[in-house]
């Protein structure tokens, strides 16, 4: 099974390589075609009990894919079931704008759960999202085959139930300027050696922190850097043993070499000491300005920095480096959810929507709009010819097996795991803490997680 994953991930991986030069999450893009929004409103109402009406309050964040995507989504919808009306919750702070209605028990109908304040996990371990286990079993793509026998990746499960439906699938990994590299002479780092000589040497030559991240959502790091590293190291196994803070996993030996290693870019001053105080946008200002070389992002970076880039810069993209010498890369993708809350007011409306949704055209559209994919296998998107030079040399990569090995996180890491353990990160990488401290203070969050879950 996991064999079988990582291939059918490295094919569709073909596919979002080969997208609109605009490739970038953070539009949005939209697809509809009315042949596909009818077969849409069918199976919905076969799988609902009444009518389609009413109002749809759905929350979705605005980030590097943007809104676009959503709007044409929802407006089609709209033509679709001219008896709903939506409202829409939306922004790039509207995770927090919206949390006292998800305290209060009056949360929006439909949630895509992206963004700084939002947590996948946190919510299904607090009941806020509906069971959607029976109801995926009733949906079926435009063609007749069943969605759940149609994702790249599937569910997250939780106790061997699906509260969410993934939507886009994206990957982090490290950024550079493929134009600047190649007028100094400097190679993509292929492992972590490679990547601390490369670092010493732009330090060296240039003057500057090589290594740039946001400190303010530390997430950046721990997803972009830290999970293929543990990857890297221990597989699916280790991966799981950490997001989910089984005892003595963050004070394992594979553990304590990753934590090493990031000590070791501290201690050379390779992390750029201001990072602390940079949001994200601003660590990516600083990224495409030069103050910095590397940065782990996904692939929203390109669209949701469109407007900022200079000219001469050519984006680079290499999975994160953190593999030892003779070792291949490491991916783990990263999932944006769609869920139903579980106090909808309007459930069937929120059913209808999602179903509509999950359509390969909207797919296509997607993909065009933000350069990132949709969690739907057998989309075609290779007829675009506006092909950008980074997604060509990253797709070669991905798809060559001795290369890039992937890996499956099983469920985001909880919020109150996740949060101090970003706290800590962000000591070490501001050398405040030595890597046992490090290590000392995530094994002590863990168990703390543990015992709130009892």
């Amino acid at each position: 099974m996991k064999n079988r994953w990582k291939y059918t991930v490295a094919a569709l991986l073909l596919l979002v390589f080969m997208v609109v030069a605009g490739c970038t999450p953070g539009s949005g893009g939209d697809d509809s075609d009315s042949e596909d929004t009818a077969d849409n409103g069918e199976n919905t109402e076969g799988s609902g009990d009444g009518e389609i009406s009413g109002e749809l309050e759905i929350q979705y964040f605005v980030g590097g894919y943007g809104d676009s995507w959503w709007k044409e989504v929802i407006g089609d919808f709209e033509e679709e079931y001219p008896d709903v009306t939506i409202t829409e919750h939306a922004g790039p702070n509207i995770n927090e704008e919206m949390r006292s209605r998800w305290v209060s028990e009056d949360p929006p109908d439909v949630v895509y759960i992206d963004g700084a304040g939002s947590s996948e996990t946190q919510m299904v371990e607090d009941g806020q999202l509906m069971n959607l286990t029976s109801f995926l079993d009733e949906i079926e793509l435009e063609d007749g085959t069943p969605l759940k026998e149609s994702f790249i990746v599937e569910p997250a499960m939780y106790d061997g139930e699906v509260y969410s439906l993934p939507l886009v699938f994206d990957t982090w990994g490290t950024w550079y300027d493929s134009a600047w590299f190649e007028e100094k002479g400097w190679e993509a780092p292929e492992n972590f050696p490679d990547f601390m000589d490369t670092m010493g040497t732009i330090q060296e030559e240039e003057g500057i922190d090589p290594f740039v991240t946001t400190g303010q959502h530390p997430y950046y790091f721990l997803r972009g850097m830290m999970y293929p590293a543990f990857g890297a190291k221990g597989g699916d196994e280790l991966l799981t043993q950490t997001i989910q803070g089984q005892e003595g996993a963050w004070s394992s030996d594979e553990v304590m070499e990753v934590i090493k290693n990031i000590e070791s870019m501290q201690q050379e001053g390779y992390i750029d000491s201001d990072f602390g105080a940079l949001n994200h946008t601003q660590s990516q200002m600083n990224f495409l300005n030069h103050d910095n070389a590397f940065i782990p992002v996904g692939f929203w970076l390109p669209n949701e920095m469109s407007e900022d880039k200079p000219e001469e810069v050519e984006y680079g993209f290499i999975p994160s480096p953190m593999q030892e010498e003779g070792e291949p890369y490491a991916i783990v993708p990263d999932l944006r959810p769609l869920a139903i809350a579980e106090e909808a007011d309007n459930p069937e409306a929120a059913k209808a929507f999602v179903e509509f949704v999950y359509t390969k055209e909207y797919a296509t559209s997607f993909s065009e709009h933000t350069g990132a994919l949709m969690n739907l296998q057998g989309v075609d998107l290779t007829e675009s010819e506006d092909v950008p030079e980074f997604l060509i040399e990253a797709n070669e990569m991905i798809n060559n097996p001795d290369k890039v090995q992937i890996y499956q996180k099983p469920h985001p890491m909880s919020a109150e795991l996740e949060t101090p353990i970003s706290n800590s990160l962000v000591s070490l990488m501001l050398g405040n803490i030595t890597a046992e401290q490090f290590v000392e203070e995530a094994e002590a969050a863990a168990e703390e997680y543990r015992n709130s879950q009892e």
